[in-house]
């Protein structure tokens, strides 16, 4: 990445469903569940010792339905009901970046990845290098000189290169390659019947959903030819679903994500009610923290 101040947006969503699924459970002696918020912070802290970034937030979504289930009911529709256990930690989460003076993102009916999007687009803007730490695939789409997607759990960066590597596409174009195969995390649809490697041959062949819609007279499968021709609207229907906004009036500046030191003594006082020991140990010696 170019040199500049580093901005670290995490997706708080993604990364702690991960730290739920990663660890086995685990519990304090009230019974109070902790492995998600063990999880999540170990990361937090890692990313921030290995980043060491000017500024830092995580982007959380919003309460009420967004945008995408009010166009398409469906929309996220097959998703399981998050696990009682994992509800329970989430306040302790916000407690945990609360006493670290790290910037939760959150707009009521926006989904956070709309955030994350908004945020890092005005940050790159501003010469910021910004750092997307996410397990969700969809970020891609924003990917740019100043903008990488980091998979913590894989420990792999994905920046420009990357993508079109594994893709063999460009990231402007993955909303486009998403409305062609579909989305099963998120039930978004597509076009039944092309799945990824169609839909990157469709891409370099044509360039734009709208140019493969348009000319799909000339795809020589006839299945594909005719699904593209049957399900035009479902195409489009999926684009704008699979397409992350970088318009959001977030009420943030990027300077209120400016990095700040913790709270020590909630920093402590959180870790010992959550008995995280090697935590309060590793906080009540500041000069290790």
């Amino acid at each position: 990445m170019p040199n500049g101040k580093r901005l670290v947006l995490v997706d708080g969503s993604s990364s702690l469903y991960r730290a739920f699924f990663a660890l086995p459970p685990l519990s304090n002696s009230r019974g109070t569940p902790t492995h998600a918020i063990l999880g999540f912070t170990t990361m937090l802290l890692k990313l921030l010792r290995e980043e060491e970034p000017e500024a830092v937030a995580v982007a959380f979504d919003g309460p009420g339905p967004t945008t995408r289930h009010h166009e398409f009911a469906e929309y996220k529709a097959q998703r399981p009901e998050m696990p009682e256990a994992m509800a329970q930690q989430i306040p302790y989460v916000h407690r945990v970046l609360q006493a670290m003076r790290v910037p939760v993102l959150m707009v009521p009916a926006e989904e956070a990845d709309d955030i994350l999007g908004s945020m890092a687009v005005r940050a790159a803007a501003e010469g910021y290098q910004v750092i997307l730490v996410s397990g969700d695939k969809d970020l891609f789409q924003l990917v740019e000189e100043r903008i990488v997607v980091r998979d913590t759990k894989k420990e792999r960066t994905w920046g420009p290169a990357e993508v079109q590597e594994r893709y063999g596409i460009s990231p402007g174009q993955f909303p486009d390659l998403l409305a062609l195969m579909g989305d099963s995390i998120d039930n978004i649809p597509g076009v039944p019947g092309v799945g990824e490697k169609t839909a990157r041959d469709l891409l370099q062949r044509f360039g734009t959903l709208e140019a493969v819609l348009e000319r799909s007279p000339e795809v020589s499968r006839p299945k594909v030819r005719e699904a593209l021709r049957v399900h035009v609207e479902q195409a489009r229907l999926s684009k704008r679903l699979a397409t992350i906004r970088t318009d959001l009036p977030i009420p943030w500046a990027t300077a209120d994500l400016t990095r700040k030191a913790p709270d020590m003594a909630a920093l402590i006082e959180l870790f010992r009610e959550l008995e995280f020991s090697r935590l309060v140990q590793q906080f009540s010696q500041p000069t290790l923290a």
